[in-house]
């Protein structure tokens, strides 16, 4: 697969039911020089503490926060979705968070997510869906790949719950199916620059 890593200007991440370890095995993983804006959707229950942000935040070499209204999306950084808001992403690449109905029984949801990403970033965006237990993420990732972004999915048989892995499979046909160790040395090979020798 000939892939042009340079052209990529941000990376959206969707997860459900044991997404968390999940998102700490591969967050924790990435340099704080991670050239890229990772933005991520985890349902949990909206009436949550952002303390799991913050645990995540201290155990990362990366930074780690909540996606706050009008904030622009920067590289080095990832983003959570507070919980019992849906996380969106302007065309100037600035976040909104909205009360709107919940998509696929969730807010926040991966396919808001992943569609207002998609009109923000179009072809120079990575889309990945990893475990979970229904379907949230597999219309929105197929939207990434029609656009010409790339499309990762946790191999079913890893996940915790590989329900949201296979619906994704079959809705977007990924360029990936990996494990999170897979995902995680492919993002780090391809898209941490070389230190630079003086």
């Amino acid at each position: 697969m000939n892939i042009t890593w340079t052209k990529y200007q941000a990376i959206v991440m969707g997860a459900s039911a044991g997404g968390l370890k999940a998102i700490r095995q591969l967050v924790y993983a990435l340099p704080a020089s991670f050239p890229l804006p990772v933005i991520i959707v985890q349902h949990i229950a909206t009436d949550s503490s952002l303390r799991w942000i913050t645990s995540i935040n201290n155990q990362a070499i990366i930074h780690v926060k909540e996606a706050n209204i009008g904030e622009k999306a920067q590289g080095g950084i990832v983003y959570f979705a507070p919980p019992g808001y849906h996380l969106l992403v302007e065309t100037n690449c600035t976040f909104t968070l909205t009360l709107d109905e919940r998509v696929n029984y969730a807010r926040p949801s991966i396919d808001v997510l992943f569609e207002t990403a998609t009109d923000a970033w179009k072809h120079k965006l990575i889309g990945i869906v990893l475990t979970g237990s229904n379907q949230d993420g597999a219309y929105g990732l197929s939207l990434i790949k029609e656009a010409g972004g790339l499309a990762i999915v946790q191999k079913p048989e890893e996940a915790e719950s590989p329900e949201m892995p296979q619906a994704a499979i079959r809705r977007a046909n990924p360029h990936w199916i990996l494990s999170i160790q897979e995902i995680t040395d492919l993002l780090i090979t391809n898209l941490v620059s070389s230190p630079t020798v003086n």
